[in-house]
């Protein structure tokens, strides 16, 4: 497995745990948090950002970059989601 793909797989993996973690203390974060999953506009935001980082990168970082690229849109979609929160 290649250094880079394993970061952004731990990382990942951190961004759960921590939902989780938050989940138990108070019930029903996780849904507020993970909200952005219904919101097309977040959603075609984080899409955009993965596609333009995985094109950009693709040629120097290879199947290490796809992992990345996920990554970079879901926080990206994330943020956006947020917009409609207040």
């Amino acid at each position: 497995m290649e250094p880079s793909l394993a970061t952004a797989l731990v990382i990942t993996a951190v961004l759960v745990i921590k939902t989780a973690v938050l989940e138990l203390r108070n019930p029903g974060s996780a849904r507020r948090e993970w909200a952005f999953v219904t919101d097309k506009v977040a959603l075609a935001g984080g899409s955009l950002t993965a596609l333009a980082v995985g094109a950009a990168g693709w040629a120097y970082g290879g199947y290490g970059v796809v992992a990345w690229a996920l990554l970079a849109g879901l926080l990206v979609a994330q943020v956006m989601g947020r917009r409609s929160e207040r």
